[in-house]
C-alpha cells in the first residue's frame, strides 16, 4: 500500500535520501490544475511516470 498524504497549494513534502532532499511543493494554478514544484540535487532523477519505462537511456 503506497503513502497517501493530503497537501494544500503552498505546502511542501520534503523527500530525503542520503543526506540529499527533494522538496516538493504543491502549486495551485488559476486555471484549476494541481501541479507540484520540485527542488531536487543532481543524484536525482525525477521522471513523468509515462517516461519511466524508456529512461534505461537517460
Amino acid at each position: 500500500m503506497a503513502l497517501v498524504l493530503g497537501r494544500k497549494p503552498g505546502e511542501k513534502l520534503i523527500v530525503e535520501h542520503l543526506g540529499e532532499k527533494m522538496e516538493i511543493e504543491v502549486i495551485k494554478t488559476d486555471d484549476g490544475m494541481l501541479r507540484l514544484g520540485i527542488e531536487a540535487g543532481r543524484n536525482f532523477k525525477v521522471l513523468r511516470e509515462e517516461l519511466y519505462s524508456d529512461s534505461d537511456s537517460i
